[in-house]
């Protein structure tokens, strides 16, 4: 038995969920398919598949030995593309995605100048304001503000942004300056539903301050959000960096930092670990050396 494909045939069978499209993928008769299985099941001393005659299942077993099988079958890749040379200049399609204010503000930028650097990759930007799943999406880098869960992946902090409150001096100089997080009930607040869909906004370390607001405007984009509290309609909440030209020129201004919460991280995402290929480990490492000196990123 050839071990390396049959654990080609379950992977597939797995991804598949079925004897027939397994074969019709991998160009084998459905025969084949069976006695790879039967080989294997055989050759381990457990039983991987539940057959019935509406469905193919992996058993307790065959779901751990499948999860192994694509990991192998993985390093094996690596290890031929290793040798092939693949990996010894950054070539080929690079996919990187970022939401989308951060992503057209910092990270197009930095692609644009990654592919001058190493024109033999081909680059493509997703900005997406969801978190995506790398592997199943065939992502090969993201760029995550906030706190990551845990996972195999393996991720480099490049810095963080904060959470602020902003309005526009017009808006200050007609209703005042809030003191207190408190005082947010009694003025014109204008909440961003996709980012912030609680009317309770929590302050200070560990989220232990709450305000209650009660929004005059909602918006589901930042975007929209901030042009009204330049036009001085409100205050509104978003992250640091993205107000960030605002209060260069003075078209906006923070309050309330004393009662800020701790700053959100900000990492650059891979799924690939030490076997990272060359383009992504390149783009990683300029992506990190650009966006740590940013001063927009603390």
């Amino acid at each position: 038995m050839d071990r390396h494909h049959a654990m080609k045939v379950m992977v597939r069978i797995a991804d598949t969920g079925g004897f027939a499209e397994a074969a019709r993928q991998l160009h084998m008769s459905p025969p084949a398919v069976t006695r790879a299985v039967a080989a294997l099941e055989d050759l381990i001393g457990a039983r991987l598949l539940v057959r019935t005659t509406r469905s193919v299942k992996l058993t307790e077993a065959g779901h751990r030995y499948v999860e192994d099988c694509r990991r192998i079958l993985a390093a094996i890749e690596q290890a031929e593309a290793s040798a092939a040379g693949s990996f010894a200049k950054p070539t080929g399609g690079l996919t990187v995605t970022a939401s989308v204010q951060f992503g057209q503000m910092h990270i197009m930028p930095i692609m644009m100048d990654f592919l001058e650097t190493y024109p033999e990759v081909t680059g493509t930007v997703l900005l997406l304001d969801r978190v995506t799943n790398l592997v199943d999406e065939g992502i090969d880098v993201a760029i995550r503000i906030g706190h990551l869960p845990d996972s195999t992946h393996r991720a480099t902090r490049v810095g963080s942004v904060r959470r602020v409150i902003c309005g526009a001096p017009a808006y200050f100089e007609r209703h005042g300056v809030p003191e207190h997080p408190i005082e947010l009930a009694r003025h014109r607040v204008i909440a961003v539903t996709s980012a912030w869909p609680s009317l309770d906004w929590r302050f200070g370390p560990g989220g232990k301050i709450v305000a209650h607001v009660k929004p005059a405007l909602f918006c589901n984009s930042n975007a929209a959000g901030i042009i009204a509290a330049r036009a001085g309609w409100g205050l509104a909440r978003v992250l640091s960096y993205m107000i960030a030209p605002d209060l260069l020129d003075g078209g906006l201004r923070t309050i309330l930092g004393e009662f800020e919460e701790e700053p959100l991280p900000i990492h650059v995402v891979h799924p690939e670990g030490r076997n990272a290929s060359a383009k992504v480990q390149a783009f990683v490492e300029f992506a990190a050396a650009r966006l740590r000196a940013n001063r927009v990123i603390t």
